[in-house]
């Protein structure tokens, strides 16, 4: 146990599983993808000049801390995962009434999601529906192959920075409409990586995981497609933008071949070396895509952004 984990529970006894459970360690990464979609939707200077500001953050907050905080727990609750999982390591036992709790913090999320601008709540309420379609039982289509793929590709991908933006009140135009969705394909390469290393454990619980379904090598196929699929949405999003092959706009483009290159880093040599990697191994991989990923946000930022 961590000295960190050990003052916690010496300040809030047991309580703090539930905290554990809501994977505080995953918030940084969904809030700056969450806050993507406000930095596109009133771009840098804007955001430096703190233009609508308050909606933004408030919109942030419910999202990551209640919705995906939320969705992680209801996940534990059921799961009831013995080793690592994702942003965890030694996860505690799921206390006794953690998908109450989840489910609770999920909803209060929701009636506040209504302070802000229409189409906020509209999707926030998508992702709660989806949230308790892919853990609770009898659906719990995170045990079905490519239904868990198609939930998370659309809410972690696609709907998290449009809540971003969402949440501003601004209209959204096509070029930027282009950017979020070419997250979805993204997200859809990135999500299989984050299962290879619970294969183990994922099958002697009979769950029929993308990954499970698959295997390894598939699995790693996948991603690599998808991730170009998304690349050449960004490319649509670009030209859409009206950027040109030259001149300003030429950082742009290549901003946009760096984070095409961080992928390809870390997919490639995975994919040539994947019958030798043990899950360990697996694991580092995932972290290594989650900071492909942080390339890619920073990018589409910059790129769209300003």
């Amino acid at each position: 146990m961590s000295s960190a984990r050990e003052a916690g529970y010496r300040l809030l006894g047991r309580r703090l599983d539930y905290l554990l459970h809501l994977r505080p360690a995953e918030w940084p990464i969904m809030a700056a993808h969450t806050a993507v979609g406000y930095l596109l939707a009133v771009g840098l200077a804007g955001a430096a000049a703190g233009v609508r500001i308050g909606p933004a953050l408030v919109g942030l907050v419910l999202w990551v801390v209640c919705l995906n905080g939320g969705t992680l727990a209801l996940n534990s609750a059921f799961d009831r995962d013995e080793g690592d999982v994702a942003y965890l390591r030694q996860p505690p036992a799921p206390p006794r009434y953690l998908a109450a709790f989840s489910i609770g913090l999920m909803g209060i999320g929701q009636i506040l999601a209504f302070r802000l601008a229409a189409p906020y709540p509209m999707a926030y309420g998508v992702c709660f529906v989806l949230s308790l379609a892919y853990s609770v039982p009898p659906l719990r289509l995170k045990a079905v192959a490519g239904a868990d793929w198609i939930i998370n590709m659309w809410g972690f991908g696609t709907l998290t920075p449009l809540a971003g933006w969402t949440a501003t009140g601004l209209p959204i135009d096509m070029a930027h409409g282009l950017v979020l969705l070419a997250f979805c394909p993204l997200f859809a390469a990135l999500y299989p990586l984050t299962q290879l290393y619970q294969l183990e454990e994922d099958t002697r619980r009979g769950d029929r995981t993308l990954a499970c379904v698959l295997g390894v090598r598939r699995s790693l196929s996948a991603s690599v497609i998808t991730a170009g699929l998304a690349f050449a949405v960004f490319v649509a999003a670009g030209i859409r933008a009206g950027w040109r092959a030259g001149g300003t706009d030429l950082w742009r483009w290549a901003g946009l071949g760096l984070a095409l290159a961080a992928w390809a880093w870390v997919l490639i040599p995975w994919r040539l070396h994947q019958a030798r990697m043990a899950p360990s191994d697996h694991q580092r991989g995932m972290y290594r895509a989650l900071a492909a990923w942080a390339v890619t946000d920073l990018v589409v930022v910059l790129a769209w952004g300003t």
